[in-house]
Parts: structure tokens; C-alpha cells; sequence
């Protein structure tokens, strides 16, 4: 009788745990959805994809509005493609630590050594320096960002890089989507591979993200959203085309949001890469001076409300506004995906960490 009496209280313990844990999962999804809904209303964002996931589980993926407003096509987050714009360097950056694990790259060699005939600068700078934006390559200037031009990763080098470096580097941060097209040259040196097809074998694949590809240009996608803009007087427009063929490595990726999910969490629990590579790819770097960065590899280091580490990348393209938020202590993943330019993503992101890590 006793045993009996036991096992039943053991029973009726686990039951009543488990549902406490799925009331709060409701809560904070309840929550969440009320924030997502507030905040697409707010900013006359035409769709949204929101993907949230803890210890490996998809805990919560929504669509919200319309990947196509004239047609009214939903989004649908497992399948509904969202240009990630700066959110390709992370995802190139884990492809440079493939590299870095089979002896083939190391972060702090010199770019010379892996294209001996880039044009010579005043000074030299190494992989790290470049993917951590000290190098001192430029950034877009005049309507390079909205270019239509449809061209080769090695024929977008001939933008920027017969320039002068624009600083020493090592002696100050300077944002350079430019520097990642020159990191996926490096990778297709070595490799002896078209960047993109090395990526989709070595990661895209490994890691089951099957609708994460090359933003084609000059091809029509059926599960690819519509990309829109807004007007000083919050209209939404359609954005123009672009070509973001040459510079997929720094801002040419699309995907789901449940895809930025399985490669949130490699960054928890590396699978494909190892330990080591990992930790330098979010290892905050310095400056000359040993001012912090706050930015290692292609990935934004900061810490949590609960002052555990956060690693973070937002992403802003012609028609994208896009945010991945990934806590290794928490095991927590957000990924958020928009086809509007220039939305306050950063603000969003911070409420619904508020929610899903209280």
C-alpha cells in the first residue's frame, strides 16, 4: 500500500509540474504574440516570421501578415523565405570555422596568404581583422547598396578593392559588408568551390536548413516574400530590385525563420564545428587601444538581462529588417524575419527577450 501510495504521489507530482510548465509556455506565448502583433501594427510591416526555441525544441513559430500583399499570401514560417541581410556574416563565419577545423584557415594569417594577388594595401590585416571589422575595408557608399548589377563574387571585389584601406588596422571598428565578400573569396580559394555550393555541402545541409539559399536576382522563387518599403507617409511600397549575388557572404542569404532555429542552436551546441573554432568566432575583439568591440567572428557579443552572454545579429536589406538572438546558458534561440526595410528590430528584440527569459 505504501509503495502504491508513493508512486501515486510521484504521478500526481510530475503531472502537476508539468502542467505549471505549460501554463507558463502559454503565458509567454500569449505575451509574445500580443508584443509581434503590436509591433507589425505599429510599424506597417507587410509580414513577419517569428521562431523561438529552448533545449533544441521549437517552443513557438507564428507568421504574421503577408508575404505578398496584392495576393494575400500568408507567411508561413517553415516555409515563407525572408532575405536575412547581415545575418549571412554569422552563418559565413561558422563556414570559415569548417575551414579553420580542417587545418585550412587560420584566423590570424594574413588575407595575402589565401589571395596572394589582392591588390597591396599600406598595411597588412588578417582573416580575424576582417571579419571582425578592423581591417579597414570600406562600406557601400553612394547607390552601391541598391545595386541591380548581377555579378560574381570575384567581380564584386572590383568595387572596393583597388581602394585605400580607410584606417590602420586594428586601431578602430568600422562596419564593412565589403570585408565579407572578400572572406568568401578566401573560402572559395581554398576550397576550389563555388562559396555557395561549399556552404550548402558543409553547413546548410548538416545542419537541415533546407530553405536557406543564394538570393537569386534574376529568378523567380515561389516561396520567396515580397520585399516593400515605407514612405515618409507610411505607405508601403514594393522596395526596388537588387542584385545581392556578389555579397552573399555579408548580406545574400535568404532563409525561414525555423531555419535560423537549427543554426541558432549549433552556436549552443556546435555539431559541425568544434569548441574551439566557436570560441574564437565569439571572442569579443579589441582595438590598438583595448577598447572592446563587442564583436568576434561575425557575431555580436553582449550579455542577457540575466547577465549571461548573448550572441546576437541584426540584418537590414532592401526589403529585410532581421534579427537572430542566440543564449547559450538559457538555450534559448529567437529568430526574427521581416520584409520591410528599416524597422526598430533591436527595440523588438529586447521585448521578447524580456518575455522569454523571465
Amino acid at each position: 500500500m505504501k509503495k502504491i501510495t508513493f508512486v501515486s504521489a510521484f504521478i500526481i507530482s510530475f503531472l502537476c509540474h508539468t502542467q505549471e510548465v505549460l501554463v507558463q509556455k502559454t503565458t509567454q506565448i500569449d505575451k509574445a504574440r500580443e508584443v509581434a502583433n503590436t509591433f507589425l501594427t505599429n510599424e506597417y510591416i507587410p509580414g513577419m516570421s517569428i521562431s523561438v526555441s529552448k533545449n533544441d525544441e521549437l517552443i513557438w513559430s507564428e507568421g504574421f501578415g503577408f508575404s505578398d500583399i496584392d495576393n494575400k499570401t500568408k507567411v508561413v514560417p517553415s516555409k515563407t523565405q525572408f532575405r536575412l541581410a547581415s545575418i549571412s556574416k554569422p552563418i559565413t563565419a561558422v563556414g570559415l570555422a569548417i575551414l579553420a577545423d580542417k587545418k585550412q584557415l587560420k584566423f590570424d594569417e594574413s588575407l595575402y596568404t589565401y589571395i596572394p594577388n589582392y591588390p597591396k594595401k599600406e598595411y597588412d590585416f588578417s582573416i580575424r581583422q576582417i571579419g571582425g571589422h578592423l581591417a579597414g575595408i570600406r562600406h557601400y557608399k553612394g547607390q552601391e547598396f541598391i545595386s541591380n548589377k548581377k555579378m560574381s563574387i570575384k567581380e564584386g571585389l572590383g568595387i572596393f578593392k583597388n581602394d585605400p584601406l580607410i584606417h590602420q588596422p586594428g586601431t578602430k571598428y568600422q562596419y564593412s559588408t565589403y570585408g565579407w565578400n572578400l572572406l568568401s573569396a578566401v573560402i572559395e580559394e581554398i576550397t576550389e568551390k563555388d562559396f555557395t555550393e561549399f556552404m550548402k555541402s558543409s553547413l546548410l545541409v548538416p545542419l537541415k536548413m533546407w530553405n536557406t539559399t543564394l538570393d537569386l536576382s534574376d529568378q523567380e522563387m515561389p516561396n520567396r516574400t515580397k520585399f516593400y518599403r515605407k514612405t515618409n507617409q507610411n505607405k508601403i511600397t514594393q522596395s526596388p530590385s537588387v542584385s545581392n549575388e556578389h555579397k552573399v557572404a555579408g548580406g545574400g542569404f535568404i532563409a525561414t525563420s525555423e531555419d535560423l532555429i537549427h543554426f541558432g542552436n549549433e552556436i549552443i551546441d556546435p555539431q559541425i564545428i568544434s569548441e574551439e573554432s566557436l570560441k574564437e568566432l565569439l571572442k569579443a575583439q579589441k582595438t590598438q587601444d583595448g577598447k572592446s568591440t563587442n564583436y568576434g567572428i561575425g557575431f555580436g557579443i553582449g550579455t542577457s538581462p540575466r547577465n549571461t552572454p548573448n550572441f546576437s545579429h541584426s540584418g537590414g536589406g532592401v526589403g529585410a529588417t532581421t534579427l537572430l538572438l542566440v543564449y547559450p546558458e538559457e538555450k534559448i534561440v529567437i529568430a526574427i524575419v521581416t520584409n520591410l526595410s528599416q524597422v526598430p528590430i533591436r527595440d523588438f528584440g529586447k521585448k521578447l527577450e524580456n518575455v522569454f527569459l523571465n
